[in-house]
């Protein structure tokens, strides 16, 4: 299993990737997202103490979702 923080740090750079592609600030995804820009750049730096439920209003801001599934054997 993966640690938690190697997660963590990866969701922060699909986000930031994805923000970018969009031509988003950092300022106008707290807006969509309704949360801080603070969290927002805690959130892209793979800070590990954010609040899922809020991460998943960023994600829905940015037209992306979460998809569960078996992990792999690798």
């Amino acid at each position: 299993m993966r640690p938690a923080s190697d997660i963590v740090h990866e969701l922060g750079t699909i986000i930031t990737d994805r923000r970018k592609s969009l031509g988003v600030t950092q300022q106008e995804l707290a807006a969509l997202a309704g949360v801080s820009v603070r969290f927002i750049s805690s959130l892209e730096a793979g800070k590990p103490t954010v609040r899922l439920d809020v991460v998943l209003a960023v994600l829905d801001a940015l037209g992306l979702g979460v998809t569960i599934g078996p992990r792999s054997a690798a």
